[in-house]
């Protein structure tokens, strides 16, 4: 480590702290290569030093109260830059709208340097230190950055880990023949070891780029592209990969990036013979990127982005003693409430929803409706059994209700991924379109519109509820529709999540078009109630409860005597609901309408809501 001797008192503290575990862990990776080492301090010393006077003011006040992240008060939104304002100059200009949303989280979706036609998600880095062009500049992202800061408003962007473009300057030298290049990816001659490898690695798109492997006509090799054949698989056993992406991340954190979004984290390490998913190794990766960060950033978070059922997804948060990511996604849960939503039946949420209570309180979920990606059926299809529902055909349904296929059905989804012979197609759409708000206003049915904002409203009530950090998928505040405009376009049309990945409809703003300005009227007043209770807040307790009603989800919630007893009912249709024993209705009072459980009765309307409170 050349320069320990100018390091200064604070990062050297910080070090100190942690450099026999982040030491032990890196030797034990990449075998005891103590030169790779000492570059990597040298490099995090040096984007410490390279970090602005107000990010370090910034870390050392989250460095005192560790807990920031935890708290009642934050509230998210992701968007894509385009979508929303054009580029990051136009998000700059419109902060004052993402302000009266009241949001204090923002997540810019993927924006980084990515082959134009081939990756228009944004998910194929072509260089990791440049913002695509037609979004604007690094120096405008780290204005925009600032200016949030100004504002209250933490920055989210992702950080596409396991593989890049194949227009990366790493890829180019790889397929120019560059032989250390190439030690950075997997490249083979031939396609012995690639197919010893398919017998055990599952396909993670198995309609639209079957395999894990694409060969390469003009070098004659086979090169591991587990995602895309345009996305090539990163090497972590080659610790000149691992410091190098280190070094991208600090990057990007110094440029004002509050929450590094680890994406596809449970891939990034290959080995022959297994899954290729979630092995220990990524752990370790992982638990080092966290040290790395304490030492270089501590005010910059990890959120894992771990599209797995709970068993897997859990370990990513680490141990109390060695934690990984900050915060991980709820992903099942998502996927649970619209199965909800089809079926009326809220016991498979509830059951969720309990295994999620029982963790502890030191884990932080990002809570969801929808998002950029699509909705996957990974439900816990062993639970059900034991109620005769077969998964093959459970799955139709959901897709059959949720794309408006029958079943008296007024949601209006598309499927992605549809595969006949699979029978695991996943589906997409904006929220208030699989509400029925689209059907609704295509018939011009009143009744059916307040009907699907009634049920968008309660869904966002359900959200607010539960513990963690709830994210609006931008548009879903002023209820927008899907765009079926994607379908115009030839590098698109095969994607349907881009039917829910739409321009934003500032008409509606501008306009206040009447149901939008009550549903963005309605999420403002449960926002802002749960940011002055404190019974929202990530220490308080959780539960369910029985409600009496199948189709009535009950969730408790008690912090320092206080107790919050929330109903939220799944069908268009009124039901009657019970209190849980030993409740005195009379001494709790609706946070929203401020009547009093006795008051209201045992009734509640379809898609209604109560956020019931005791104070006392």
């Amino acid at each position: 480590m050349s320069g320990q001797k100018e390091w200064s008192k604070e990062f050297k503290e910080r070090f100190d702290k942690r450099y026999d575990e982040l030491k032990w862990l890196y030797c034990e990776m990449y075998h005891n290569d103590m030169h790779a080492f000492e570059w990597l301090c040298d490099l995090m010393a040096s984007c410490y030093e390279e970090r602005g006077k107000a990010l370090k003011k910034s870390d050392r006040l989250r460095e005192k109260n560790p807990d920031w992240y935890r708290t009642n008060g934050l509230l998210g939104m992701m968007m894509y830059t385009n979508a929303f304002a054009g580029d990051l100059k136009g998000v700059l200009k419109k902060l004052d709208y993402v302000k009266s949303c009241g949001v204090n989280y923002l997540h810019l979706m993927p924006l980084l340097e990515s082959p134009k036609g081939r990756d228009d998600g944004g998910y194929a880095i072509s260089d990791f230190r440049k913002v695509q062009p037609e979004l604007g500049t690094m120096e405008d992202l780290e204005r925009l950055t600032a200016e949030c800061h100004k504002q209250g408003i933490s920055c989210c962007l992702d950080f596409v880990m396991n593989h890049t473009s194949e227009d990366h300057a790493w890829a180019k030298a790889a397929r120019a023949g560059d032989a250390e290049a190439r030690k950075r990816y997997f490249f083979y001659d031939n396609w012995v070891i690639p197919e010893q490898f398919e017998k055990t690695m599952p396909e993670v798109f198995p309609t639209t780029a079957p395999g894990n492997f694409t060969w390469l006509d003009d070098c004659k090799q086979a090169v591991m592209t587990t995602f895309y054949p345009y996305q090539w698989d990163l090497n972590y056993a080659n610790c000149v990969v691992f410091n190098d992406m280190v070094g991208n991340m600090l990057f990007l954190a110094n440029k004002g990036i509050d929450i590094i979004r680890l994406d596809a984290v449970p891939y990034i390490w290959k080995e022959l013979g297994t899954n290729c998913r979630n092995l220990p190794q990524v752990h370790n990766i992982v638990r080092m990127m966290r040290l790395i960060g304490e030492i270089v950033c501590p005010g910059v978070l990890l959120l894992g982005e771990v599209v797995m059922e709970p068993s897997k997804v859990v370990p990513y948060f680490g141990t109390v003693g060695k934690p990984e990511c900050h915060m991980l996604y709820n992903v099942t849960t998502m996927a649970s409430t619209w199965h909800t939503l089809a079926t009326k039946d809220v016991s498979l949420l509830r059951r969720q929803m309990d295994k999620v209570c029982e963790l502890p309180k030191d884990y932080v979920f990002l809570n969801y409706l929808r998002c950029h990606d699509d909705i996957g059926w990974g439900l816990d299809y062993d639970w059900m059994k034991q109620f005769g529902t077969e998964e093959a055909a459970h799955k139709k349904y959901l897709n059959d209700y949720l794309t408006g296929r029958g079943y008296h059905s007024d949601s209006r989804g598309e499927l992605y991924n549809d595969d006949p012979k699979l029978k695991d197609a996943r589906l997409c759409g904006t929220t208030a379109s699989l509400c029925g708000l689209e059907a609704a206003l295509y018939e011009k049915d009143e009744k059916k519109a307040l009907c699907a904002i009634a049920c968008d409203e309660m869904l966002h009530a359900y959200l607010l509820v539960q513990s963690g950090i709830p994210v609006l998928y931008s548009g879903d505040e002023i209820g927008q529709l899907n765009d079926y405009t994607y379908k115009e376009e030839a590098a698109k049309r095969e994607d349907s999540r881009y039917l829910h990945r739409g321009k934003f409809p500032w008409h509606l703003v501008e306009e206040k078009d009447e149901l939008s300005m009550r549903l963005f009227k309605t999420l403002r007043e449960l926002e802002t109630a749960r940011a002055e209770y404190d019974i929202f807040d990530g220490k308080a307790s959780m539960w369910t409860f029985d409600t009496g009603s199948r189709s009535v989800l009950g969730i408790g919630r008690y912090l320092d005597g206080k107790k919050l007893l929330a109903y939220f009912n799944f069908s268009e249709h009124g039901q009657c609901i019970q209190v849980p024993p030993e409740t005195n209705p009379a001494r709790y009072e609706d946070i929203l309408t401020k009547k009093r459980m006795d008051e209201i009765g045992g009734d509640i309307g379809g898609y209604g809501y109560y956020w019931f409170y005791q104070a006392d």
